[in-house]
């Protein structure tokens, strides 16, 4: 005799009576016959695996065992319940409805002399679904054996009142579902408003209306120009194409129109311009302030092996960092070293019904290149943090609204190039950047 009040889970009423699921029924454990018999295989019973129970029925059950292959799978009669026992849908279960057979990642108990559709509710509950978890070996891919799950605590009541909790339950069933409907729009309601509430921060931000204008920063004109020397120096170094620097200036005229000057020629661009901006700032093109780099076309074939350079793709980018459920690699010979991924640099998707998505990369696992239809917007002048968020903010989705092409969801590098950008003094800047975060923080809490 051995004391296990410590591993009791809870208290129940004194008519009842704690037992192991072994008690409560016959238990078995699934097994899969050998293909090399195709003569198992038929129409006659279900054959199921963890993909065919979806919480507590069984769907999609697209092939069976033929009566000759009964003595090779482990058949279960109608009114036993099934529960899988490994992998990420540990713990689901169902009652069937007819004789089934089913693969070695399914329990089953065929209850005795209990009511089934209690020992279903127990099988589904959350203390009985941690305990399977508590029981389960590996941490990758969680199992539970046959002989620890029939091993499980089971509370046991009377026959009758397990007949009455169960009609107690479908009483109560049309509440709950009502209650999961409603809980169901308010999280889609909480987050629609914290969805509103960042754009609405990053707008007010992205329009000098977030923090206190200080008069004696440094104008953002001065900041540009130091910009456009910075580069007219690389330039003459060899270190950056003259052509990526245009002469661009975007003022404000004594009649209140803004014109842009690009060389000589000065066009009025009042119409473009989607809001005011303190005194203190200025309009400019994305293409003033930062180096945009365009995506390489790797050929298929030199992306088909395992081992390579990884290579990112539309689908490889979100604005919560870089998704890896399906990762290809660079295995050619050619030095591509030009459309490398750096730390700092903000990645934009050119094409698709994602167009216009983004990720600001922090972190790099290992080094990448970028595949074509992908932008690098890559700074070096500015707050990269800043023009991170003015590339998020609603200002800069409404234009690429307008400027992508309606059929093919595209957009240019010549677009993103144009993207006019509100430029705040450098130091404001930075207050910016920690106010958004600061915000950001707090809508997420």
């Amino acid at each position: 005799m051995v004391c296990i009040d410590e591993e009791i889970p809870f208290e129940i009423p004194s008519t009842w009576e704690w037992c192991r699921l072994i008690d409560v029924g016959i238990t078995e454990t699934g097994t899969t016959p050998s293909k090399t018999h195709p003569e198992y295989f038929g129409d006659y019973i279900p054959f199921l695996g963890p993909a065919n129970i979806l919480e507590d029925k069984v769907v999609s059950v697209t092939q069976g065992l033929s009566e000759i292959g009964m003595g090779v799978g482990r058949v279960v009669p109608s009114g036993s319940i099934l529960q899988v026992c490994i992998g990420g849908s540990i713990g689901k279960c169902a009652i069937v409805n007819k004789k089934v057979t089913f693969n070695q990642q399914i329990n089953s108990i065929t209850p005795i002399e209990c009511d089934i559709e209690y020992v279903h509710y127990v099988l589904q509950s959350e203390t009985f679904r941690l305990a399977i978890m508590e029981k389960a070996t590996g941490t990758a891919t969680p199992i539970i054996n046959r002989g620890n799950w029939e091993q499980l605590f089971f509370p046991l009541p009377p026959l009758k009142e397990q007949i009455r909790i169960v009609q107690k339950f479908h009483e109560l069933k049309e509440y709950l579902l009502r209650y999961a409907t409603a809980q169901t729009s308010l999280e889609n309601l909480n987050e629609a408003i914290r969805s509103r509430l960042r754009k609405s921060i990053l707008q007010e931000a992205i329009q000098g209306k977030l923090v206190f204008q200080y008069p004696n920063d440094e104008s953002a004109s001065v900041l540009l120009q130091r910009i456009k020397e910075e580069k007219l120096r690389l330039v003459k170094e060899g270190k950056l194409k003259k052509k990526d620097v245009v002469d661009s200036f975007i003022f404000k005229g004594d009649d209140n129109k803004y014109y842009e000057k690009v060389g000589k020629n000065i066009t009025d661009i009042t119409e473009d311009i989607p809001f005011e901006i303190p005194e203190s700032w200025e309009w400019c093109r994305l293409g003033d302030i930062c180096e945009l780099i365009g995506g390489y076309a790797f050929p298929s074939e030199s992306l088909k092996g395992n081992s390579g350079i990884r290579v990112i793709r539309i689908s490889d980018i979100s604005e919560n960092g870089f998704v890896n459920n399906h990762v290809v690699r660079y295995n050619g010979h050619e030095t591509l070293s030009a459309y490398s991924i750096k730390i700092g640099d903000i990645l934009m998707a050119m094409t698709g019904g994602t167009v216009g998505k983004s990720l600001y990369v922090t972190s790099m696992p290992e080094e990448m290149l970028l595949n074509q239809r992908v932008a690098i917007i890559r700074n070096s002048f500015i707050n990269t943090e800043y023009i991170n968020y003015v590339i998020l903010a609603p200002h800069i989705k409404e234009t690429i609204n307008d400027k992508k092409n309606s059929t093919n969801d595209n957009i240019s590098m010549k677009d993103i190039n144009n993207f006019l950008i509100p430029i705040p003094p450098l130091a404001e800047q930075m207050h910016i950047v920690k106010s958004i975060d600061a915000l950001l923080n707090e809508i997420k809490g």
